[in-house]
C-alpha cells in the first residue's frame, strides 16, 4: 500500500507526519471516498514531490471514477494558474489590479465534471498548499453556501498541510542522500 510506503520513507524525526498521514488519509471518516482521494491527487499534484505523486497516484486512481481522477488533476492544474494570479494581484499595493478583467480561462471550474462541491473541496485544498487567501476565502464561501460543515472543509487542508509535509520531508531527504 502506498500509504505504508510513504510512512516507512519517513525519516525517526518525522514520526508526527508518519502519524498524521495515517489519521488524515488512512482513517477518515468525515470525506467521501470521492472526496478524499480526489483532495489526496489534487494536493499529491500541488506538493510538486515525484516521491509523493508516484506513492499516492495510484492508489487515488483506484479510488476515483474516471471522471473524478481527472477532475482532482484539472483542480489541480486550474488552482495552480489561479493561486499565482489571484495571489500576485491580492500582494500588489496598487489596488487598481483588482479591477482588471482577469482573462484567463478556468471553464473547468463551472463543469468539473463531478459534484460541485467536491471540485471546491479540491481546489480550496490546492490553494491551502499553494498559500493564495484569496482562493480559499473564495472557494470556503461557495462550500459554506452550499452546506459544508467547518469541519468538513478543514479535513481537506489537513490533507494538504499533511501530503505538502510529508513531500518537503522526502525530497529534503532525497537531496541530503545525495
Amino acid at each position: 500500500m502506498a500509504l505504508d510506503a510513504l510512512k516507512s520513507a519517513l525519516p525517526d524525526y518525522a514520526k508526527d507526519l508518519k502519524l498524521n498521514l495515517g489519521s488524515v488519509i488512512g482513517n477518515n471518516d468525515k470525506l467521501s471516498q470521492q472526496q478524499l482521494w480526489g483532495t489526496v491527487l489534487a494536493t499529491a499534484i500541488a506538493s510538486r514531490s515525484a516521491i509523493v505523486l508516484r506513492e499516492l497516484e495510484p492508489e487515488a486512481k483506484a479510488n476515483l471514477t474516471p471522471e473524478a481522477y481527472t477532475a482532482a488533476k484539472a483542480a489541480a492544474a486550474v488552482m495552480a494558474m489561479n493561486n499565482v494570479f489571484y495571489r500576485t494581484r491580492h500582494l500588489l499595493s496598487d489596488p487598481e489590479y483588482g479591477t482588471l478583467r482577469a482573462g484567463l480561462r478556468m471553464n473547468v471550474i463551472g463543469n468539473p465534471g463531478v459534484e460541485k462541491v467536491d471540485f471546491e473541496l479540491w481546489s480550496l485544498a490546492v490553494s491551502a498548499v499553494n498559500g493564495c487567501g484569496q482562493c480559499l476565502d473564495s472557494h470556503e464561501q461557495v462550500l459554506r453556501k452550499a452546506g459544508v460543515e467547518r469541519d468538513v472543509i478543514q479535513e481537506s487542508f489537513k490533507i494538504a498541510a499533511v501530503v505538502q509535509a510529508v513531500g518537503a520531508t522526502l525530497d529534503a531527504e532525497a537531496v541530503l542522500a545525495g
